[in-house]
């Protein structure tokens, strides 16, 4: 299975690709199934297991459902519709989605958060059921967010035995050592690999305007976030805080008052600002999820904005690259805090954005591979305990810390050559066997952790 830099970098909304994004998908898959079925419902049902049950609410997932249902997507919401569409729901109790009949369908009795029952494919799974009059299902379908807005149905996820040789493509590496010894028989960089592999199914104004956008997206979303102030939803009362770290930062910059370290000060606001707005469920780029989607993003806006010989022309180059180590973790471990805990998110960031940022301060291969296996050991056994459920705390700061690990392995790897003794696939490994021994209530069900140690009313 070939991942495309689109699979990892996906265009959508707050505050989470898996428990957001994932069921909007999954519910809009509903419907399509619906449009083809022989069978004319006149209701629809919800059940949410797992870790989409226990940290559902704190996540949207009720509301990412019930858009879903009426018709709306990730990449294209738009946030004054969906909240009238919400609002004559509830009092309508029916939906109208196109190309099918009115719907019956009550939040309150419909959309069930069911805490018992875990479904066998993964943590984060969902059922949806086709009602007739009587009340009685006449289609049904099992979905699973598996994390990065990625869902497959009960059969798609039986059927996928795991790591593919991507076809159709000239560099259909599936590890980081054949990834090197591609590299090294071709002379070629990993972003050149991956623009090559990319090229083969796309244009290339397709696939230059595609990597435009996904940029833009993210530092849009910097600077809104840097310019946001006020309480974030959810009850917990988090306060915003990018926008004024900046202003402190702007009002210190030329007066020498400030030590060499504030740099990560400014690493930081620049990863806070993503998360503040993806927790206030704003438009963001999986990188490769929500939880962590400002460690990309601000490891990009260091480079442009501190690092004077940057070359904006580069960016692409960067996102090549760190989506190319992203896949190799997708398909070898996890980028699912459900299934591996944070080290799946924050730590897979950490690798991607270390490997970009290698890459365009003129790293070779080896030390591409070198700094995005520095970022991903040092967030090994990294839990995820978010407070609430909400991706809040400790996830906003969490994405600002990485976002530093990922410039300091960089670095570290540029200071060597290349070699080193743990290999970035050991280290992915290494994650996918600590995920697999970690336990379930470290990994986004808030039933351990920060979230049980921390009043949260």
């Amino acid at each position: 299975m070939f991942l495309s830099i689109f699979d990892i970098f996906k265009i959508g909304i707050g505050p989470s690709s898996s428990h957001t994004m994932g069921p909007m998908l999954a519910a809009a898959r509903f419907l399509e199934l619906m449009r083809k079925s022989a069978f004319s419902a006149h209701g629809v049902r919800c059940s949410l297991h797992g870790a989409l049950a226990f940290t559902g609410k704190g996540h949207a997932t009720d509301r990412a459902v019930i858009l879903g249902l009426a018709g709306f997507r990730p990449d294209t919401y738009d946030h004054q519709s969906a909240e009238a569409v919400l609002a004559d729901i509830q009092a309508s109790q029916m939906i109208h989605p196109d190309g099918l009949h009115p719907l019956a369908f009550d939040p309150a009795r419909d959309l069930i958060f069911d805490y018992k029952q875990s479904l066998p494919g993964h943590a984060n799974g969902m059922i949806l059921n086709a009602l007739d009059r009587s009340g009685d299902v006449i289609l049904q379908e099992t979905y699973y967010s598996i994390g990065g807005g990625f869902v497959l149905t009960d059969a798609e996820l039986a059927a996928d035995p795991g790591p593919k040789l991507p076809s159709n493509v000239p560099f259909p590496f599936r590890t980081a050592a054949e990834m090197l010894e591609m590299a090294t028989t071709s002379g070629k960089s990993i972003s050149q690999m991956k623009w090559d592999n990319e090229i083969s199914a796309k244009s290339h104004p397709e696939l230059s305007n595609g990597i435009q956008q996904v940029w833009q997206v993210m530092n849009d979303c910097i600077d809104r976030g840097l310019l946001g102030e006020g309480i974030l939803p959810g009850g917990l009362r988090v306060r915003r805080r990018a926008m004024a770290m900046h202003t402190q930062l702007m009002a210190e910059r030329g007066q020498n008052l400030t030590a060499p370290h504030s740099i990560n000060d400014w690493i930081a606001t620049y990863a806070m600002a993503v998360n503040e707005e993806n927790a206030a469920g704003g438009k963001v780029v999986t990188a490769p999820t929500n939880g962590a989607a400002g460690v990309i993003p601000a490891t990009i806006r260091y480079y442009l904005d501190h690092v004077p010989w940057a070359q904006p022309s580069k960016v692409a180059d960067f996102l090549l690259t760190a989506a190319a180590i992203g896949g190799l973790i997708k398909q070898n471990a996890s980028i699912s805090g459900a299934e591996v805990g944070c080290q799946g998110e924050v730590g897979s960031a950490a690798a991607m954005a270390a490997a970009g940022l290698c890459e365009v301060l003129g790293g070779t291969p080896e030390q591409v591979e070198n700094a995005a296996e520095i970022a991903l050991e040092h967030h090994l056994g990294m839990t995820c305990d978010p407070i609430r459920g909400l991706v809040q705390v400790p996830c906003i700061e969490r994405n600002g810390l990485g976002a530093i690990k990922a410039v300091s392995a960089a670095s570290l790897a540029m200071r060597g050559d290349g070699q080193h003794l743990v290999s970035l696939d050991a280290c992915v490994e290494t994650m996918r066997q600590t995920g697999l021994d970690m336990n379930e209530k470290y990994k986004e069900t808030a039933l351990g952790g920060l979230a049980v140690n921390v009043p949260n009313c």
